[in-house]
């Protein structure tokens, strides 16, 4: 509990199902794996865990397309998209592939979201971490995400009459879904710490969105030290400025050393102090997952995040139960010999602290002049 506020987690059966196929950097247990080692840890009090809800079409069609939304749905149904889907909508395809219970799990998502909304501003920390859909376009599936559960989330937070909100992306992929969606808002501000280079190829250091967009793509072997470095000298003090009612965080795991698809080095306990600071701004608070692709770094690094939020210690080294659970994963992208033994039994990373490099000062520089909201 931070400032009186209690922690909510949202899980979704949708999300505890296998999804994606086979071959496919997300046919790995992620959200499924967060919720049985908070199981196990007793970190799930009376009343703590809710079930997503599921969006209605009538809630999706406030932002995506009827057509695309009736197209996702017939294709899952059909079990296959015609060449016509695959190219107007960009499923079907082997970037954003059926499966069953598709519709549903997405569906899930962004009902997770706007529940999110809802509790955070009943003065609750809400952690959704089947959330962070944040590549979604309206019309369109993007970079495995169907819907853009984001956009709902800071959408009712609109709805409910807040004028001032800020959305932060920590994912090492841009948030281009979100920054585009929300560009004309006045009431909305987004910041995306990315990694530079990196698909979709968007949010360079001069990209103000509409205006109200504020963008750090990071190099390579991006560290804790060059993030807390960032968040002190402009994150932070941006934020403030900004004075939000309202924080919408997308956690990805990604930018995490281990993630099989990035080349960011950060530790979960960095990702971790940073949700901390910036949920400490504004009195309603909404944390989201987002990508990650190594199945033990993205479950440690969730599992404590919710024990952070929730005000839980994190033990040294986990019991044999929650050993047992890590030790079962397993990941097509990542060899056996590549498995780091602290990934199994326990749930914080050691620091990833080296010299800042001239590249991320020189970088705080060029944005410098777009961090006055």
């Amino acid at each position: 509990m931070r400032s009186g506020r209690s922690a909510v987690l949202i899980g979704s059966a949708a999300a505890k199902a296998p999804g994606f196929g086979s071959d496919h950097p997300l046919a790995i247990p992620r959200v499924a794996t967060v919720l049985a080692l908070c199981e196990e840890l007793g970190w799930l009090d009376y009343g703590q865990l809710r079930e997503s809800p599921r969006a209605t079409e009538a809630e999706l069609s406030q932002f995506h397309d009827a057509a695309y939304i009736a197209a996702l749905r017939e294709a899952e149904a059909a079990g296959v998209a015609s060449v016509q889907i695959r190219e107007r909508f960009r499923i079907g395809t082997r970037e954003n592939p059926l499966f069953p219970g598709l519709f549903s799990r997405a569906a899930a998502t962004v009902g997770g979201s706007l529940l999110a909304a809802e509790l955070a501003l009943q003065g609750h920390i809400v952690f959704h971490p089947s959330g962070g859909t944040h590549h979604g376009r309206p019309d369109r599936a993007s970079g495995f995400c169907y819907f853009n559960d984001p956009v709902f989330a800071l959408r009712r937070f609109v709805e409910r009459g807040l004028s001032r909100i800020l959305y932060v992306d920590l994912d090492a992929h841009h948030g281009d879904g979100v920054q585009d969606a929300v560009c004309d808002d006045p009431r909305i501000y987004t910041l995306s710490i990315h990694e530079a280079g990196r698909w979709p190829f968007t949010g360079g250091a001069e990209d103000r969105g509409g205006g109200r967009s504020v963008n750090f793509p990071v190099p390579k072997g991006f560290h804790d030290a060059e993030l807390r470095f960032l968040m002190h000298a402009a994150v932070l003090p941006y934020a403030r400025d900004v004075r939000p009612q309202a924080v919408v965080i997308t956690c990805g795991a990604d930018g995490l050393a281990g993630d099989p698809l990035c080349g960011m080095e950060l530790s979960n306990g960095a990702l971790w102090k940073t949700v901390e600071e910036l949920i400490d701004l504004a009195p309603a608070a909404v944390v989201l997952g987002g990508g990650g692709y190594n199945p033990w770094t993205v479950a440690r690094c969730w599992t404590g995040l919710w024990a952070t939020l929730s005000g839980r210690r994190i033990p040294e080294e986990l019991p044999l139960s929650a050993r047992r659970i890590l030790t079962g994963l397993s990941c097509d992208l990542i060899d056996e010999d590549e498995v780091d033994p602290l990934w199994l039994c326990t749930l914080a990373d050691p620091s990833q602290d080296r010299p800042i490099r001239q590249s991320v000062s020189d970088l705080m520089q060029r944005v410098r002049p777009n961090l006055a909201p």
